[in-house]
C-alpha cells in the first residue's frame, strides 16, 4: 500500500483525476473510457487533446491499458489497486444495514455449531455483495464422544469417530495379522477411556505421548493395532490435525494447518455476466476455487495485518488469470486473538466503496457472537 500511495503523490490533481473517473466507469460498466469522453465529464474539463496525453502517461505507468488499438483505457490492477488504496472513497454503512447484519446473524440457531454460524455469515455476504462469499474458519475443535475398531475382514478394520456435535468420521485401516475381536475391543477401551471427553486437538497433541507411557501396559498386538489406526488418521505429514480437518459440517475443502474453507454463493457470480468476455472470466475463477489449497494460503495472508485485506487480480498469483478480487477481513475469539477470516470474491469489478465497510462489519459482528459463545 505505501508503494502505491506514495505513486499516487507523484501524480498530480488532473492525472489523479482522469484515474479516478476511468477506474468508477470501468466499475459501473465494465466499459473502457475513451478521451471525448473523459474531457466532457472531468470537474475541470480540458481537451480531448489534453486528455490523451494524460491517459498516455498512466499507461507508461502501468496503470491504464487500451484493450484495441483505438479503443479507450481501462485500468490495470496496478491501476485499481492505486485506486483502492488512494482514490476511493469509502461508503458508511446505514444504520438500516447494520442492523440487517445483526439480525441475521442473531437469527441462527442457538444449537449451531461455529461452522454453521460462520457458513450463514458467508452466505449473508454472498447475497449483500452478489459475489461469492467465503470464510476460513478455525480448526474444527469437537469433543469426542466415542473411537471404536470394527472388524472389516481379517485383514482390514474400520475406525469410528464420534463427537459430541454429532459428527461421525470413518476410515478403513490395514490391520496386524492374527488380529481378534479382543484385540479390537482393547484398542477400542483404551482410547475411550484416556480420550473421551477431550477435543480433537487434545487427542492430536496427548495420543503419540500417551502411547508411549503406556507400551507395558498394552499387548503388542494392540499396541500395533492403536499405531496403525494413528497412522491412517495422521496421514504422511502426521498429526491429527488433518483427520479433524475431514470432520462433517467443514465446509468443504481442507488446508494443512486443519482449518477448513467455506465458500457459498458461486452462482452469484453469473448473475452479472453481460458478455463472453465476462463469461470466461467467471469460468476461470470458478476452476481456481477448485484449488482450495491455494485460496487456503491466500487468505491465510489475511490474518497477518490487522483490518480489511484487499487483494486484486494478478497480485495474487492464484487468482491473476481470472481478474478477481478478495476482500477479507480477520474475526477473533474471545481472547481477542484471529482465529479466521471471512469476505467475498468476485470479479474485479467490484463495488468496493459498499463491499470493503460490510466485510469489515460482518467481521466484528462475528468476533463478538463468538466471544459471547465461548
Amino acid at each position: 500500500m505505501d508503494e502505491y500511495m506514495s505513486g499516487l503523490k507523484d501524480l498530480n490533481r488532473r492525472s489523479q483525476d482522469i484515474l479516478r473517473h476511468i477506474v468508477e466507469t470501468y466499475l459501473e460498466t465494465g466499459e473502457p473510457v475513451g478521451s471525448r469522453t473523459l474531457s466532457q465529464n472531468l470537474s475541470n474539463p480540458v481537451s480531448a487533446a489534453t486528455v490523451r496525453n494524460v491517459m498516455s502517461d498512466l499507461e507508461g505507468l502501468g496503470l491504464l491499458f487500451a484493450p484495441h488499438t483505438s479503443a479507450g483505457r481501462l485500468p490495470t490492477d496496478a491501476g485499481l489497486r492505486m485506486f483502492v488504496d488512494g482514490l476511493l472513497e469509502l461508503g458508511h454503512l446505514s444504520a438500516s444495514e447494520r442492523h440487517k447484519i445483526e439480525a441475521q446473524m442473531r437469527g441462527a440457531d442457538s444449537s449451531q455449531g461455529l461452522d454453521d454460524i460462520l457458513r450463514d455469515a458467508s452466505q449473508l455476504l454472498s447475497g449483500l455483495s452478489q459475489c461469492a462469499g467465503l470464510v476460513l474458519a478455525p480448526k474444527n475443535d469437537a469433543v469426542l464422544k466415542h473411537i471404536e475398531f470394527v472388524p472389516v475382514d481379517g485383514t482390514r478394520a474400520l475406525v469410528v469417530m464420534v463427537t459430541e456435535d454429532g459428527s461421525v468420521e470413518n476410515r478403513v485401516i490395514e490391520v496386524p495379522p492374527g488380529i481378534t475381536p479382543s484385540a479390537l475391543t482393547e484398542a477400542t477401551n483404551y482410547l475411550n477411556a484416556r480420550f473421551r471427553g477431550r477435543t480433537v486437538s487434545e487427542l492430536a497433541s496427548q495420543l503419540d505421548v500417551e502411547i508411549l507411557s503406556q507400551r507395558q501396559e498394552l499387548q503388542e498386538i494392540t499396541r500395533r493395532l492403536i499405531d496403525a489406526g494413528l497412522a491412517a488418521w495422521a496421514g504422511s505429514d502426521g498429526g491429527l490435525a488433518q483427520f479433524s480437518n475431514t470432520l462433517p459440517g467443514s465446509g468443504g475443502g481442507t488446508s494443512d494447518d486443519s482449518r477448513s474453507l467455506i465458500i457459498t454463493g458461486q452462482s452469484r457470480l453469473l448473475d452479472n455476466v453481460t458478455a463472453m468476455a465476462d463469461l470466461e472470466q467467471v469460468r476461470k475463477l470458478f476452476e481456481e476455487l477448485e484449488n482450495k489449497a491455494d485460496l487456503v494460503q491466500l487468505l491465510g495472508r489475511a490474518e497477518q495485518a490487522e483490518g480489511v485485506r484487499i487483494f486484486i487480480g494478478s497480485e495474487s498469483s492464484h487468482f491473476g488469470l481470472s481478474g478477481s478480487s478478495v476482500v477479507v477481513s480477520p474475526f477473533r475469539d474471545e481472547k481477542r486473538q484471529i482465529v479466521g477470516v471471512l469476505g467475498v470474491i468476485g470479479p474485479t469489478r467490484l463495488n468496493y466503496a459498499k463491499i470493503i465497510p460490510m466485510v469489515d462489519y460482518t467481521a466484528t459482528v462475528i468476533s463478538r457472537m463468538i466471544g459471547r459463545e465461548t
